[in-house]
Order: C-alpha cells, then structure tokens, then sequence
C-alpha cells in the first residue's frame, strides 16, 4: 500500500505540481500507519493531505485529536496541507470539520446543502458562516463570498431537484423565522438579541417588495443584478415579459418571485416541446380531466385525458401527446411566497431508460407549475439523447 500510494503520487506530480493524496477511510484507520504514509507522499510530492471519515462514525473530540495527532506526529507535515472530508451519517460532518479546523486542518472538502451519498457531506454554508461567526474563537478566514450562499443554494436545489428542508441551518426557509412570542418581541426591539447572523450576508432579502406590473425594463435589470444575475439581452426580455404577465396575476411581488423566474430561464435548454395552453376539470364530482396543447417541432397539437387527480390527468394528457414512456419518480410541490397568489414551485424527477433527469417549473398555478416541471424533464431528457447521439453520429460519419 506505502509503495503505491507513493508511485502514484509520483505519476500524478507529473502532470500538475498541486496533488492532492486522500486515504480512504483513515478516521478508523491506525494513526501511526496514515503517519507513516502521510510522511511517504508528502516526500513524493503531495501537497494536501486528506484525512476522511468516510462513514460518518468519528465524534468530533475523537476528530479534532486524530488531526491534532497527525498534525505532531508527520515531521515534514509544513510542506502539505492538512484536509478533512467528513460524512453526516450521525448529524456530526460539519461539527468534526469545525474541530478539524480548530486542531489544524485548513481545507474542508463540503458541498452546498449538504448534499452528498447517504446522509450527506459536510455543508459548506454551514462550517462557512460558523467560521465567520464565531471568528474570534475559530481563527481562521474563507474567501467565500457569503452573500452568493442562499442564491447559490436556491440554484443548486433547482438543478438537482432536492429541496431544502425548512428548518435547515443557514439557507432553510426557517432558518431566519421566530415564532415565538416573546422571540418576535425581542426582535422588534433589537436583532441581535436573537438573530446571530444577519440574513443579508448570505444574500438573503426575504419580504423584500421588489417590483409592480407598472415597473419598467430598466428597473427589472437593475433588481435582476442586484440579486446577483447577469443576463444577455435575449434573457432580459424573456424575463420582463414573464415579470410583466405574473404582475398582473398577482397582487405583490417579492425578490423570492423574481427568483424563480430567473431560475426558469437561466436554466432553460432547448425546448421540443412547449406549453401553449391547458384546462382542467375537477372537484369532489368532477371526474378529473386535463385538455393540453402543446407546440411540437413547431407544430401545434392537443390532447385530453383523465387521472385520479387534476396533475395526474395534466401528466396523461403529456404523455398522450409526446409519446413518453418515462417514469414519474419524484414528485414535489413548495410555495414560493405567502399567501393565496403565490407562486407554486414544482420540482419532478424523470426516469427513461437509465437516464434520470429533474425538471422544474414555477407559476402561480399549481397545475399549470406541474406540467411546467414535467415538460421541462422531458425537454431535458430529448437534449440528453441529443448530446449522447451526437458523439456516435461523428464516428459513422
């Protein structure tokens, strides 16, 4: 094991002067052997050591002098770095991490939300803001930039179709809400009595009243930047006219509304099949049933169908019509906003073939939100069949 790891720290320097060497497992691993090994690369060439609890088991005082023993115990250790890698398979990734932190490590291998096999990896947003927060005990500094934590959130939840819990740390839709009575009292009359961080720094602007249906092109680009998007032109009036048509549906709109525009059309990939209208009938003695068209490689076609509920018809009728034989495997409906004249966010995970997609779709219309999801998968699954095809297209040509 000491003579490969150390070859192919050899073969690696070869090609890049920052590798990086990771031993699996090594939170239960005999300390004196990762030494032994750690010492063998760093000479070989590695620049950063990772140290993973790659099941979840350690607890943090055990981490915290794992790293505090390899830190001592490794003489040439000043010439690597020290990582960790923790997994959340007992709730502990990110309160190891922070002990690694304080024992010597100086990278955290986290992704945003925590997302991750099993229960998870360490949350980035979370060892990021308790770093700042608590920076007089913790002594050390990221370069994150925090205010791109709660957009970047929302994106990565929309792409990979895994919603947020709401009472998750940092980026949650709890995560800055109190309920109690006397918790709102004290809020009122000072934040930080209850309030360790203030929602702006992770780029949270919850509640704002950002823009009205009579709001021009220029005011919209200015709020769209400010939220921290860049368009062309092209997305810009995709965009304003959306803006404009929901402003008129509804009575407010909140930077939370934008977003999921911006987010719907930031993610947009080439679409063969597109929503032109669609009706639904239902009730407690209706027998549910959608009528759907939709505009395909340009050409105009309808369909209706029944289903145990309104969505179910809604998907029916689509399927009726693109001929899809995908699987509905994930399903899930949020509100974007409060009130009756929300907009209702619609995430869908679609399996065809092996190949498993996630659509996403918004609009103050639950249903009308649902088919939005669901065309959106299947558009993404028609773009994925496209990108695999055209590798084999070049080869017989």
């Amino acid at each position: 094991v000491l003579e490969l790891a150390v070859e192919s720290v050899k073969f690696a320097a070869g090609f890049t002067g920052n590798v990086e060497f990771s031993a699996e497992d090594a939170s239960r691993s005999d300390l004196d052997f990762v030494c032994q090994v750690f010492t063998a690369v760093i000479e070989a060439g590695a620049k950063v050591l990772n140290f993973p609890d790659t099941t979840g088991y350690a607890l943090p005082d055990e981490y915290g002098e794992q790293i505090r023993y390899l830190m001592a115990h490794i003489p040439n250790i000043h010439r690597a770095m020290l990582s960790v890698h923790c997994h959340n398979d007992l709730g502990l990734a990110v309160a190891n991490s922070l002990a690694a932190i304080k024992a010597g490590a100086r990278q955290v291998e986290c992704t945003m939300n925590g997302l991750g096999e099993r229960a998870g990896n360490t949350a980035l947003e979370e060892v990021v803001m308790a770093v700042r927060t608590r920076a007089a005990l913790m002594r050390v500094h990221t370069d994150v930039v925090t205010e791109q934590i709660y957009p970047t959130s929302r994106m990565v939840s929309t792409i990979t179709g895994m919603p947020v819990q709401p009472n998750k740390a940092i980026v949650g839709a709890n995560a800055f809400a109190h309920e109690s009575g006397i918790h709102q009292d004290g809020m009122l009359k000072e934040r930080s009595t209850y309030e360790i961080m203030n929602p702006k720094d992770i780029g949270l602007s919850k509640g704002n009243l950002v823009l009205g249906k009579h709001s021009g092109r220029h005011a919209l680009k200015d709020r769209v930047e400010t939220l921290g998007y860049t368009l062309s032109d092209d997305e810009l009036g995709r965009v304003f006219e959306r803006f404009k048509a929901m402003a008129d549906r509804k009575k407010e709109m909140f930077d939370e509304d934008l977003e999921a525009i911006l987010m719907d059309e930031v993610l947009r990939i080439s679409e063969t099949y597109q929503l032109l209208s669609l009706g639904v009938m239902s009730g407690s003695r209706t027998l549910p049933t959608a009528a759907v068209q939709l505009l395909i490689n340009g050409q105009a076609m309808e369909a209706s169908a029944i289903g145990v509920g309104p969505i179910d018809a809604c998907f029916r009728a689509i399927a009726r019509l693109t001929e899809t034989r995908s699987k509905l495997l994930y399903f899930a409906v949020s509100s974007i906003t409060g009130g009756t004249d929300a907009q209702g966010e619609v995430m869908v995970r679609i399996e065809d073939h092996g190949k498993v997609v996630v659509g996403q779709g918004a609009d103050p219309d639950i249903i009308t939100a649902a088919a939005k999801a669901y065309l959106n998968g299947l558009n993404r699954l028609v773009y994925l069949k496209k990108e695999i095809a055209k590798p084999l297209e070049q080869e017989a040509s």
